[in-house]
């Protein structure tokens, strides 16, 4: 069976290959973390264009049958070229849930936390066009949060005091409501949840995702008892903390391999 391919510029795509796998536990998996080249966040988009290009050749060189661009500044900058440049392909993208922010939250402010490839893309301004009228919809790039959870700090004194820096404002100015707008931030979810506290909502889009890739794949057979294949790789020279991170979303040890990509 062909895979599914995922990709992110590093761990943060695995929040969407769990959902995915839960979702669907008898698709295979191919995942590629560009970790050699994270963080997307700050690249111009055409840069990050031609790295999604490269990447996705990559996956169809393993024979992916749908791609999901796991990386909400790849989806914001490329999404639209990659189905230009690949159109008998499927891609599922990321795209931060201001819609369903905007319409839970009962003081109608809303706090999107992205990088600033995102915030600057026409994607990302005509979801705050379309949903956010009625509402306030506060913005943060989160200062080094990607380098933490690509280091494995996800539950330190450091990843905490940067979550603070960065809520404490937005909560202060009537945020009771949260989207994660990058998937690295899934990894931090602990940390802004103790600092959130009960009272703020944290959307985080990659169920919704794993239920559009669904939709998308024929009808699927009876499911056989062990689950498909997984098979994750790195650009990166250092991967040990992908490994650790996919092999506990895995609930499995799992073997990364490292790439280049030409």
């Amino acid at each position: 069976m062909q895979p599914i391919g995922i990709f992110d510029s590093g761990l943060g795509g695995l929040s969407v290959l769990q959902a995915v796998r839960q979702l669907l536990p008898a698709e295979p998996l191919v995942y590629l973390a560009d970790q050699a080249r994270v963080p997307y966040g700050p690249r111009p988009c055409a840069e990050v264009c031609a790295f999604a290009e490269q990447v996705t050749r990559f996956l169809l060189v393993h024979e992916a049958r749908l791609v999901v661009v796991a990386c909400n500044t790849a989806s914001a900058c490329a999404l639209e070229h990659l189905r230009r440049e690949f159109p008998k392909l499927l891609f599922v993208g990321m795209e931060p849930a201001v819609k369903p922010a905007v319409e839970s939250s009962a003081r109608k402010v809303v706090a999107v936390l992205a990088t600033a490839a995102t915030f600057s893309s026409a994607r990302y301004a005509s979801l705050v066009q379309r949903y956010g009228s009625g509402a306030r919809v506060l913005q943060d790039v989160c200062s080094g949060w990607v380098e933490l959870v690509e280091a494995g700090a996800t539950d330190t004194p450091q990843a905490h005091a940067a979550v603070r820096a960065v809520l404490q404002p937005l909560l202060a100015a009537g945020a009771d409501t949260l989207v994660l707008g990058c998937t690295h931030f899934t990894f931090l979810k602990k940390a802004i949840s103790e600092c959130a506290g009960p009272g703020v909502a944290i959307v985080d889009p990659a169920p919704a995702v794993a239920r559009r890739v669904q939709g998308l794949l024929p009808r699927a057979e009876p499911q056989p008892s062990m689950p498909a294949s997984v098979r994750v790789y790195s650009t990166g020279l250092q991967p040990d903390t992908l490994q650790r991170a996919a092999s506990l979303a895995l609930g499995r040890a799992v073997t990364v391999e490292r790439v280049v990509l030409v």
